[in-house]
């Protein structure tokens, strides 16, 4: 019993072995690539700016001492205008309020490329 699982399990290695020892290597001609510049796909450029938490309070300047001009919810649009340091001023398009906000709570995106 014992010499008929070896002989079966030896021939069922050597059956997926085969194909694998018989498989030629492919090689690749080179391809010609137009002059032209690569176009710019999503791994190429940062995300769009998302908020990390639900609120995050706009602030009068780039200080978390300073006074509170309003706050931004997850749900509200807004643009960013500039960056200091790891704050950024904004404006919230859903309510006109223009701030600063902290980097640690809105920051880009990003895009997980797989190649």
């Amino acid at each position: 019993m014992r010499s008929t699982r070896i002989a079966i399990s030896a021939a069922l290695l050597g059956a997926l072995a085969l194909p694998a020892l018989s498989a030629t290597t492919a090689t690749a001609a080179p391809v010609s690539t137009p002059n032209s510049a690569p176009a710019a796909g999503p791994c190429d450029r940062p995300g769009p700016w998302v908020i990390g938490t639900k609120a995050v309070t706009i602030r009068s300047k780039a200080s978390a001492a300073s006074t509170s001009v309003g706050i931004l919810y997850r749900g509200h649009k807004f643009t960013v205008h500039k960056t200091s340091g790891n704050w950024h001023y904004i404006t919230d398009t859903t309510t006109g309020v223009k701030g600063w906000v902290s980097g640690t709570y809105v920051y880009r995106s990003v895009h997980m490329c797989l190649d």
